[in-house]
């Protein structure tokens, strides 16, 4: 598995609008070929971001779906930059270990 978690500071003011845009898209990125699961992670605090986690089931499913229409056209009207408290930070893991209950 290939997780990629997309740490987004939202700004206050601007949490409904960035869950709605995610709510506006749901059922879009499941119809990718290698596309397992999306949470949309909501902070506790003020001062943590939020965080989009999207599991593949490798990394070339991931990459495919970056290079699709999908991503364009989900990506092609941004928030305005008054939305954000600074820069996004984008991670990707690969699964070496997991663990799941029964």
């Amino acid at each position: 598995m290939f997780i990629v978690a997309n740490r987004v500071p939202v700004a206050s003011g601007w949490e409904e609008t960035f869950e709605e845009r995610f709510r506006q898209r749901a059922g879009q990125i499941d119809k990718q070929a290698g596309f397992v699961r999306m949470q949309i992670l909501k902070p506790e605090s003020e001062d943590t971001p939020y965080v989009v986690l999207t599991t593949w089931q490798d990394k070339a499913s991931f990459d495919a779906w970056v290079g699709s229409d999908d991503f364009k056209l989900a990506h092609s009207n941004p928030m305005p930059k008054e939305a954000f408290d600074g820069e996004g930070k984008l991670e990707m893991h690969e699964v070496i270990i997991g663990a799941e209950s029964t």
